[in-house]
């Protein structure tokens, strides 16, 4: 009788630790989808910019590199595409020197497109929490500031405006 008291409880014991849900798998991103509290310096004049200076809508981040072909070419769709975004606002992050994306700034002339804000994270806040893999990465959140999607690497500008 003991051994069947035993065995009932042993099931059960697996049975419950196989139950639970385990979502620290999930990125921090997921499990605490509100934008998170960040610093970085907008080009080309290094003025502090935060989450409390985004508007009330929706946020595409791209955590980008200057230099790299990826980055560049999508850069070009979203410029070339930028009426696709007019009920957004796209925040580019670069972890990069700072010079490096002012640069990137004036090739692009992104002055050009007020709904795109660039700034360096030279804390690496950005590829840190988001644990980038692979650039560009971009993280589209809605006007609550929810996040929705990420997408890594090249991705069609339809897509991305989709997600808001």
């Amino acid at each position: 009788m003991k051994r069947y008291l035993l065995l009932l409880i042993n099931v059960s014991l697996v049975f419950v630790c196989l139950s639970q849900s385990n979502n620290t798998s999930l990125p921090v991103y997921v499990r605490f989808p509100d934008i998170p509290a960040f610093t970085i310096y907008k080009a080309p004049d290094s003025a502090k910019f935060t989450r409390e200076n985004l508007k009330k809508k929706p946020a595409v981040f791209i955590i980008f590199d200057p230099e790299c072909d990826h980055c560049q070419r999508e850069t070009d769709s979203i410029i070339s595409n930028i009426s696709k975004f007019k009920k957004a606002q796209i925040i580019m992050v670069t972890w990069l020197a700072h010079r490096g994306m002012v640069k990137f700034y004036h090739d692009y002339k992104i002055a050009k497109y007020p709904l795109i804000t660039m700034g360096s994270d030279p804390k690496m806040f950005f590829p840190l929490y988001f644990k980038v893999g692979s650039l560009p990465a971009i993280f589209v959140y809605d006007k609550n500031g929810k996040f929705k999607k990420s997408f890594d690497g090249t991705v069609s500008i339809h897509k991305i405006a989709s997600a808001f």
